[in-house]
């Protein structure tokens, strides 16, 4: 199946099955990060759009725990950069309908969770055709050792995702089932 199919069978699937009660365990990512001696604390995060898996718990209880929170703001050419937010401070809306932090502080997260359309067992992940997060990992890993982390619905699992040389794997994708 090519991925503009896959895409358009998801996105109608995750519409129709998606609730607020679906939720990603906060301890199950601070797992990964202390199973991985991680301490770094600079977390890139995304706010919800389109019926995405919900990230803002989790980035409400990494702030309480002291972490530096950021989201991202798209800019030109499919690039985008992620400035300093905290769940205090207000969002603007973009030309794509999405909340960004109104900040201009340009940080660069050493955890990044990544929202996505689909995935296979691989952490191959599908985004929404533009990019954009495929462009920014890999752009910021020639400065920096960063873990990413999908967060998705266990139904956006697909048997596998058609790969290309622009596509970057992710290190973990978490979803609703894992406990």
């Amino acid at each position: 199946m090519k991925k503009s199919e896959i895409r358009k069978k998801i996105l109608k699937i995750r519409k129709k099955k998606y609730s607020r009660s679906l939720v990603i365990n906060f301890k199950l990512i601070n797992k990964i990060l202390l199973k991985k001696n991680f301490k770094k604390k600079i977390i890139g995060g995304y706010y919800p759009y389109n019926y995405e898996a919900d990230a803002m718990k989790v980035l409400e209880n990494f702030e309480k725990r002291k972490y530096v929170i950021s989201l991202p703001k798209i800019k030109s050419k499919s690039q985008m950069d992620f400035f300093k937010w905290s769940t205090k401070d207000p969002l603007i809306i973009n030309d794509y309908g999405i909340p960004e932090p109104t900040s201009n502080k340009i940080i660069y997260p050493d955890i990044l969770l990544v929202p996505l359309v689909a995935f296979d067992q691989n952490f191959n992940r599908l985004g929404y055709g533009g990019g954009f997060y495929d462009r920014y990992i890999r752009r910021i890993k020639k400065i920096k050792n960063i873990i990413t982390i999908g967060l998705a619905f266990s139904f956006q699992k697909v048997k596998e995702i058609p790969i290309d040389k622009y596509d970057v794997k992710l290190d973990f994708i978490i979803t609703e089932k894992e406990k």
